[in-house]
């Protein structure tokens, strides 16, 4: 196996010499080097130009997200961020993963060195996820603030109706973007309840979830422990928690609950997947969409096991066709669409 090529973006010293250390003393990489910003990078990667970039945000001359858009249109390459972003800089980490981010790993403002040498196993395996994936062209964001929402979205959501047919989604890298695309194009009263995992980062969900919101007839929010799955209704799980469905009676809900990490996320697919296959059978239908790794293809074929209708993103439309792909391999797909096609599989739907 041919070793990884890391290179280091961050004006910290510090994380510099940590960073240093974790990769070149790790069989897995080959280290090319570090910078303190972006433009001191592009001479020395110009060289011999990494498979993964481990980038800061905050830099001097270039920020860590102007980089990475020009990565991104110019050359693109898989992206580990690694830096001190706070809740309110929720909105910073969700346009990182717009732009392309693979992963984003928080780091503390106090504690820094030992934080770092704490997380080696998280960092070094997320750069080794990176490293995999085929990093593609972003889409462009949908022209969803146009939308016109002509409902009330005020209203309470103990009106909406309870939901027969539910429809869960899984996605990682490129599925901010990928999510925005399905989600804008759903009408409220044809729409089932819709359960997501989108790998993101622990407080970073409820941003999220408030932005597609804002752009969405649908109702989006964060999961919380105990909501019910209505129509018109899509239910995001929070980040660093895992969320399942559960059932009484005629009625669906989730559950959000703590645990270990599972494909090495926490939400992850596979735990939504397998809860929605036990609770909802053929009554659901089973979405993934783009992203690096095999986290849901599992939890997909359990689902098609119980008879749920199962559905990929294609290869030509996924930034990352890590989890699609290992779901197809795997023989527990029935569909596969383009992005441009996956909303009419929801629409309608029970």
């Amino acid at each position: 196996m041919n070793k990884i090529k890391v290179f280091v973006i961050d004006d910290s010293a510090v994380v510099r010499q940590v960073l240093t250390e974790i990769f070149k003393t790790d069989s897995n990489f080959q280290f090319l080097g570090s910078a303190s910003d972006p433009i001191f990078a592009l001479d020395k990667m110009n060289n011999d130009w990494p498979d993964v970039i481990v980038l800061d945000i905050e830099m001097p001359r270039m920020d860590g997200l102007s980089f990475l858009k020009k990565i991104m249109t110019e050359r693109p390459t898989p992206v580990v961020i690694c830096s001190t972003l706070t809740t309110e800089g929720s909105e910073t980490a969700i346009l990182a993963m717009n732009l392309g981010a693979c992963d984003i790993i928080t780091k503390p403002k106090i504690g820094l060195k030992d934080f770092l040498n704490e997380s080696t196993i998280a960092l070094t395996d997320a750069v080794i996820a990176a490293a995999s994936a085929t990093i593609k062209h972003l889409p462009k964001p949908s022209q969803s603030n146009d939308f016109k929402i002509q409902l009330d979205k005020k209203q309470e959501l103990s009106s909406l109706q309870a939901t027969e047919k539910i429809v869960a989604i899984g996605t990682s890298t490129g599925g901010t973007i990928a999510l925005e695309h399905v989600l804008t194009k759903l009408p409220k009263d044809q729409t089932p309840g819709i359960v997501i995992v989108q790998h993101m980062p622990e407080k970073f969900t409820e941003a999220f979830a408030k932005r597609l919101d804002s752009i969405c007839e649908i109702v989006v929010r964060e999961a919380k422990h105990g909501d019910r799955v209505v129509k018109g209704l899509a239910l995001i799980a929070p980040g660093n928690k895992h969320m399942t469905l559960k059932r009484s009676g005629a009625q669906y809900f989730v559950e959000v609950v703590d645990g270990p990490l599972v494909n090495r996320h926490k939400p992850s697919v596979d735990v939504l997947f397998r809860s929605v296959a036990k609770s909802a059978g053929k009554n659901a239908r089973g979405i993934i969409m783009t992203g690096m790794g095999d986290d849901g293809a599992s939890g997909l074929a359990e689902m098609k096991e119980a008879g749920a209708e199962t559905i990929a993103q294609n290869e030509e439309t996924s930034v990352v066709f890590g989890m699609p792909k290992e779901a197809i391999k795997r023989g527990c797909v029935d569909h596969i669409l383009p992005l441009g096609e996956i909303h009419k599989a929801i629409i309608g739907y029970g």
